[in-house]
């Protein structure tokens, strides 16, 4: 997950104007970025006259990490099992962000534990797996394009359980998103030479779809259940609540050593796994929240619609197929999340 780090005030900030309050819907849904919602509730929002160019050339970078997760995913699955690679990814990421735990675990309230390990379950640990067996057989470039009902399942999770406020338009957003998802999971597809052709089942969506439910209330519990913490607070120490028992998985549960030794190309895959987990955590972490400092919350959140994008384009190289209707399915999709993020 990536946690953008809120910009220091300065001494004597200029007054501004009022601005209407930032909702769900205002920010991108993907694979490792949810919980960077929180994180913008907090930020001061910059209306910029006009967008300034290194915002887009951050955008696009941003698009580009987060939408390169799926094929990255798919290449560590050519040597390592679904559960393989989720314990992976989610240790790694643990390791790599062990020494901010460490600076803010004791700073943390113990009664915001019991949130932060769900937020840490339901949004980072099961989700890392989901993924991972969805891929098995679901082409990466469509992974890419359903991760965007996180948005769809933030503010209908946020609405059934959290009392956010549904509008018609809101409802509209979301009946789209889900029609859009039952076009894409009554498509077949190939994954390229992980799942050659005849192979790919688009219904392995459900995993996904599951998924984004878990990204849906692990951004809620954050906004309304952790605010006050920092992103990289809640980044990770819920990595070190989770970090531990994975890495347990992975060493002691599964077969990754002995392949990290004696299979070829093991190595090389568990690379893929390592830069997905890196990028998707704190290098992502920072361009967001430098995004945001350049622009707005909604320009940022154009990113959803970004990914999608990068993702088939990378599985396009891989060899996936990607026809009419998943094109179809894909702009519907969109199309619902595009009303969510304007709808009032």
């Amino acid at each position: 997950m990536a946690f953008p780090i809120p910009p220091a005030h300065s001494a004597a900030p200029a007054p501004v104007a009022p601005k209407r309050p930032v909702t769900d819907a205002d920010h991108p849904g993907t694979t490792d970025q949810t919980a960077s919602l929180e994180a913008t509730e907090a930020l001061p929002a910059p209306v910029p006259a006009a967008t300034a160019p290194l915002a887009w050339v951050l955008l696009v970078v941003l698009a580009s990490i987060w939408g390169t997760s799926f094929i990255l995913m798919k290449k560590g699955l050519v040597v390592f099992s679904a559960l393989e690679l989720g314990a992976t990814r989610v240790s790694v990421a643990a390791l790599l962000l062990l020494p901010f735990a460490l600076r803010h675990v004791g700073r943390v309230e113990r009664s915001r534990f019991k949130w932060l390990a769900l937020s840490g379950v339901v949004g980072t640990l099961i989700p890392a797996f989901l993924f991972a067996y969805a891929e098995t057989r679901l082409a990466s470039g469509l992974a890419g394009v359903l991760n965007a009902l996180t948005v769809v399942f933030t503010l209908l999770v946020g609405a059934l359980l959290f009392g956010q406020r549904l509008t018609g338009l809101r409802v509209l957003g979301i009946a789209l998103g889900l029609a859009g998802t039952v076009v894409m999971l009554q498509l077949g597809g190939s994954g390229g030479d992980a799942t050659p052709a005849g192979e790919g089942n688009a219904w392995y969506g459900l995993y996904i779809l599951i998924a984004t439910i878990g990204y849906g209330l692990s951004v809620n519990v954050i906004k309304y259940k952790l605010g006050g913490l920092t992103p990289v607070a809640v980044t990770s120490v819920l990595l070190l609540l989770i970090g531990g028992p994975a890495l347990a998985y992975l060493l002691l549960g599964t077969g990754f050593r002995h392949k990290l030794a004696t299979v070829p190309g093991a190595w090389a895959a568990f690379g893929y796994i390592a830069l997905l987990a890196t990028m998707s955590t704190a290098v992502a972490m920072v361009l967001f929240n430098r995004l945001i400092q350049q622009s707005t919350a909604l320009f940022a959140s154009s990113s959803t619609y970004l990914i999608p994008i990068v993702a088939l384009a990378w599985g396009a190289l891989d060899g996936e197929a990607f026809n009419l209707w998943h094109f179809v399915g894909m702009v519907v999709i969109l199309a619902g999340v595009l009303i969510i993020h304007r709808a009032r």
